[in-house]
């Protein structure tokens, strides 16, 4: 019996020794490695940190860049902190200090800088070696005129040379353009360069097929970038892209999709990162199939928020950034995966979007279940300056005085449940319905129910003539009194033929009395040529001369008659009116015409027209203070009479302005210009030079008509100003 219970007691307690083991094996292996020392040095223009382990490290430690404030992190998963302090003052070169925090199972090595530096790290036995490049290579670099350095963006992990298989250019939503290369696999190497005006891509052991070995050319796309030429140098994919203007760059990588994105820059001193709309700090992270969830708690402790991922968020990914800004690279991300995040305060929640659209669908559906059960309330509003009528129309989507709804319950404002009844009298409001939208309720009246402001609008229509006429003519008339008088008339042209010259049958007729009973000639009868000067413009000035002989029986007489006006004429009408903020104003001044109308039973009725001055003006502020005016002028004016009546002249102005407050706008409307000239003459002998003058009548005339408005809207600030 004791033999068997000291046999079992050898079990179990050779069982508790294992267990005990293998619960303490982690932290066995975690204590194995530690952290011992931390020296710097330098060598030449570079800084060499060496860290010290109790072990050799399996592979080289993940980590990432800062650029402001300038720092480097890496990460030691299952190592431990054994110098026994946080901290390591260096204050040599570039580097400032170094910063040992410890984690659970990983400790974190922060390289605290004085400027931006690139930083290799390397195995050494049992030390880490990381050596810091820049500081004093910067200048040098910057120095150079045409072509700057590569950046050597991803190490070329290949053996051998692989084919590219796509290239591909589409242009970004801020406008950038997106190069878009999907490579063999995710160990091809890149070099990329900036030579005089343009990039130079370089695929290290790679080679081009026949079909993409040629020059884009993308400038009808709207970005920076106008070609890409891609061709094969040795064992290398040489691609170069020429952009214009002022630009920046920025190139990642996901799993075998290489992206080179080139975008105009903008300088705005406000702005922490120009150009990209990401406004984080940069950082450089470089991966190699590395867990999406592990790499996004790297994002998070690097920018202190707090991340949630999701269960679902699984899988692997390639990532290669440079100086790229943190919220930049979360995107990246998360593009990548399809994947969307909701923040909270400081806490961001990380989920597919298929899952989180699906989180949301069930909150919203469990908000609209608490709506529907939720007990309502009724609460009485009072306005000041709104009519309540008009509210009540809004808030159930029906059609009101001030403007028109899209009808039914596309835009009601209460809930399916609620309901309004406005009160005229005191204009109040009783709107019932659940709490929340009594709350929106409230704070949408605190914002319509505002004193409107107002416009003082002042206009001046001026309508300017100027008319200019001339008119010449002339009458010339001969006149024979021998017969008359006793004596043998007219002029003997052989034998006992005479010839009596007179202006017309009449003259003819008296002169040789063949007029019964007629001892004298009308004297308008005496004209040959009667055409005098236009009586249109007023009367005209005459001068007449009379050639007669020294019995006085014969007689030649010629008027001369000219005529010039000149007129000119303005009318001003100043009409103004107050009105508030986007309601129509209208003032009119002016007569109404009676003419007469035939009705359908055949009698005639009497109804009237307006001839007046309307001015209909609708003005509109502006955020920033201006006023956009909708004006409709009309003036009328009493034309020519009819036989049904008067004649309207109408002149009719109808647009849109915008006007600062209290400027001046002048709308030209109408302007008219009429020259006409008539002649009239006695043919062959108005053609005659000089003396044609004394056969013709000449009348010129030149009218000019304008109308002016001229518009001041003012914003009225007080109740004086308006007086």
């Amino acid at each position: 019996m004791k033999q068997k219970l000291e046999k079992s007691m050898a079990v179990w307690g050779s069982r508790a020794l294992a267990l005990a083991l293998t619960i303490c094996a982690p932290v066995l292996a975690f204590a194995q490695n530690a952290i011992q020392s931390v020296t710097a040095t330098q060598q030449g223009d570079s800084e060499v940190v060496r860290v010290e382990l109790a072990q050799p490290l399996g592979a080289l430690p993940t980590g990432f860049a800062v650029q402001t404030p300038p720092r480097i992190a890496l990460d030691l998963p299952g190592v431990s902190n054994a110098l026994g302090k946080s901290a390591v003052d260096v204050n040599q070169g570039n580097l400032r200090s170094v910063s040992v925090a410890q984690s659970g199972e990983r400790t974190r090595l922060v390289l605290n800088l004085k400027a931006p530096a690139n930083y290799r790290a390397q195995i050494d036995g049992k030390a880490l070696i990381i050596v810091l490049d820049g500081g004093a290579v910067a200048p040098a670099m910057a120095a150079a005129p045409a072509a700057s350095a590569p950046t050597r963006f991803a190490e070329s992990m290949n053996a051998n040379q692989l084919p590219i298989r796509d290239l591909d250019f589409r242009r970004g939503s801020d406008g950038a353009g997106r190069v878009i290369v999907e490579l063999p696999n995710n160990q091809v190497g890149v070099d990329i360069r900036q030579q005089g005006r343009g990039l130079v891509v370089e695929f290290l052991r790679s080679s081009v097929p026949d079909s993409l070995r040629r020059r884009l050319d993308v400038t009808d796309f709207g970005t920076p970038v106008q070609t890409i030429t891609t061709t094969q140098s040795g064992d290398r994919v040489r691609m170069v892209v020429e952009p214009r203007g002022a630009w920046e760059h920025s190139a990642y990588q996901t799993d075998n999709q290489f992206v080179l994105e080139v975008r105009a820059q903008k300088i705005d001193p406000n702005k922490l990162v120009q150009g990209a709309g990401y406004a984080g700090e940069k950082l450089s992270l470089n991966f190699q199939n590395i867990e999406v969830r592990a790499l996004l708690q790297v994002i998070a402790d690097f920018t202190n928020f707090n991340v949630v991922t999701s269960d679902t968020v699984t899988g692997n990914v390639t990532l290669r950034l440079k100086d790229v800004p943190w919220d930049q690279a979360l995107d990246i991300i998360l593009q990548a995966k399809n994947l969307g995040l909701r923040k909270s305060g400081n806490v961001i929640l990380i989920a597919p979007k298929d899952e989180l659209n699906a989180k949301e669908k069930i909150e919203l559906e469990a908000k609209q279940q608490i709506a529907s059960l939720e007990p309502l309330r009724t609460q009485a509003f009072q306005l000041n300056y709104a009519k309540a009528e008009d509210i009540a129309k809004g808030l159930t989507g029906q059609q009101t005085g001030t403007g028109q709804s899209s009808g039914g319950t596309a835009s009601r404002i209460l809930s399916p449940r609620g309901s309004v009844v406005s009160e005229a009298r005191t204009n109040q409001l009783f709107v019932s319905d659940i709490p929340s939208k009594l709350e929106e309720i409230q704070a949408l009246i605190a914002k319509i129910d505002i004193a409107v402001r107002q416009v003082l609008i002042e206009s001046r229509i001026v309508i300017a003539d100027d008319t200019f006429g001339r008119s010449l003519g002339v009458r010339l008339g001969a006149q024979d009194l021998r017969g008359v008088r006793g004596g043998v008339p007219g002029y003997g042209v052989g034998g006992d033929t005479r010839v009596a010259i007179g202006g017309n049958l009449n003259a003819v007729g008296s002169q040789t009395l063949q007029s019964s009973g007629s001892t004298s000639t009308d004297f308008n009868d005496t004209n040959f040529f009667n055409l005098p000067a236009s009586t249109q413009f007023g009367d005209p000035a005459t001068f007449a001369l009379s050639l007669f002989g020294a019995s006085a029986n014969r007689f030649l007489n010629l008027e001369i008659s000219a005529l010039e006006a000149d007129g000119k004429g303005k009318v001003v009408s100043s009409p103004r009116v107050v009105t508030a903020d986007q309601q129509k104003a209208l003032i009119e001044q002016g007569e109404e015409l009676p003419y007469q109308v035939a009705t359908s039973s055949g009698a005639t009725s009497l109804q009237f027209r307006k001839a007046n001055l309307k001015l209909e003006v609708t003005p509109q502020i502006t955020p920033e203070g201006n006023v956009i005016l909708d004006v409709d002028v009309t003036k009328d004016s009493v034309g020519r009479s009819t036989s049904a009546g008067f004649a309207i002249n109408t002149k009719h102005v109808k647009t849109q302005v915008l006007v600062e407050n209290g400027g001046t706008v002048v709308i030209g409307g109408i302007f008219e210009q009429n020259e006409r000239e008539d002649v009239s003459k006695v043919p062959l002998l108005g053609d005659i030079p000089v003396v044609g003058n004394l056969f013709k009548s000449r009348t010129s005339q030149s009218s000019k008509s304008e109308l002016l408005i001229f518009l001041t809207p003012k914003v009225v600030s007080d109740r004086t100003a308006a007086r």
